[in-house]
């Protein structure tokens, strides 16, 4: 495949990553399920030490097929290169164990993913590195959190459960001015809605459990860079702290990626409609979706985003009660956790993912007793639509 970088969207996606087998005539890319890789001899094995020559050497530090979806998602997020990681936890923490040392301060969305923030708080804070959670929505907060040991500006937008979203643009020349690296998970937006690194920031982390791979079946993650300074730093780190990825694994994934611009079409445009059918709903106190000319960000998701996503919390008038009520009727769409499948996941956070966490610290982040989140998949949307007004009814 020739330079796909002046194509369009769907033939990037498509496309991306898929060098065939020449040998073959396999269109897809092989399976390489080798721990291990020969040297014709010594000294191309010495080459490829020292990295002269790019043959691979073993799967931990290489390996086909995981390159090729490495190429993929970073042509779609347009970096550099990417890492691929065996979760998403395991490119989060490469991004921390590669940008932070003792002494260093971060700055993070505080409805961060809980993993992503509980980590700093319970491991890293044991070396010394220290981190304050701000609502990154508030541009001026993340600029007052700033201090002059401050690293990483860690953000997540759309923010979970929340849906709110941060500046990304105003937020990498606040992290930049203080000499600092900007972060952005971007597993909500998917890299077909928006691209962090062309709006100023550093690094993209996914979640690939999620819209990338796309079926519910296999758990990932993603580091991609704008700068090949730091790929080159954080590769050393990602290879060996040990959390790469499996040749399999990468191929699963790459192949649910090549569906990702259908899925979210299909999805984001069925959770437009039911953001509108929920917003106009009686027993619905409020709706936040970034497509919805009521969010209050709604004038930053044009300028920022390509598109709403998928994703969307409502309100259920009753509370905490009334938020049970709704999950426990629903028949079509899943309870569980996750999102990003092409089956709608609903889940009510109060009682299900935050239980544990402190009221106070709840209301905090935005995360109240009747919000339920959905995740829209790729059902009918009039099922779907059906399915929450029968569980409505039942409140």
């Amino acid at each position: 495949m020739h330079d796909l970088s002046d194509k369009g969207r769907d033939t990037r996606v498509v496309h991306a990553g898929q060098h065939g087998d020449p040998k073959t005539g396999a269109v897809s890319v092989p399976i390489f399920q080798s721990s291990t890789f020969s040297f014709r001899n010594a000294d191309e094995g010495a080459a490829r030490f020292l990295g002269k020559d790019p043959g691979h050497i073993y799967t931990r530090l290489g390996n086909p097929t995981i390159q090729a979806l490495e190429e993929a998602v970073s042509l779609l997020e347009g970096g550099c290169g990417g890492l691929a990681a065996a979760t998403g936890m395991a490119a989060v923490n490469t991004v921390y164990f590669g940008l932070l040392s003792k002494g260093d301060h971060i700055v993070a969305t505080d409805a961060v993913y809980g993993p992503s923030r509980m980590v700093l708080e319970t491991q890293y804070s044991r070396f010394g590195i220290e981190a304050t959670f701000v609502d990154s929505a508030d541009t001026e907060a993340v600029r007052a959190a700033i201090r002059p040991n401050t690293k990483v500006v860690y953000l997540e937008t759309p923010a979970n459960p929340t849906l709110k979203l941060t500046d990304l643009k105003a937020c990498a020349e606040i992290a930049h001015a203080a000499g600092a690296t900007c972060v952005v998970d971007n597993t909500f937006a998917t890299p077909l809605n928006q691209n962090p690194l062309a709006l100023g920031c550093d690094i993209v982390v996914h979640s690939m459990t999620k819209y990338i791979n796309g079926h519910t079946d296999v758990v990932s993650g993603m580091v991609i860079c704008k700068d090949p300074e730091i790929y080159k730093r954080l590769s050393v780190v990602h290879k060996n702290l040990g959390g790469t990825m499996d040749p399999h694994q990468a191929w699963l994934v790459h192949r649910g990626l090549r569906s990702l611009g259908m899925r979210v079409d299909r999805a984001q445009a069925s959770a437009q409609i039911i953001a509108e059918f929920l917003e106009n709903h009686p027993k619905v106190e409020w709706v936040r979706f970034p497509g919805l000319p009521s969010h209050p960000q709604y004038a930053l998701a044009q300028k920022q985003m390509k598109g709403p996503g998928a994703v969307m919390s409502f309100g259920v008038k009753g509370g905490f009660e009334a938020g049970k009520t709704v999950i426990d009727n629903v028949e079509i769409m899943t309870l569980a956790v996750s999102l990003g499948g092409i089956e709608t996941l609903i889940e009510h956070p109060a009682s299900m993912t935050h239980s544990a966490v402190p009221a106070d610290e709840k209301l905090a982040a935005g995360i109240t007793d009747d919000l339920v989140r959905v995740a829209i998949g790729c059902e009918d949307v009039d099922d779907l639509k059906a399915d929450l007004a029968r569980a409505l009814d039942m409140i």
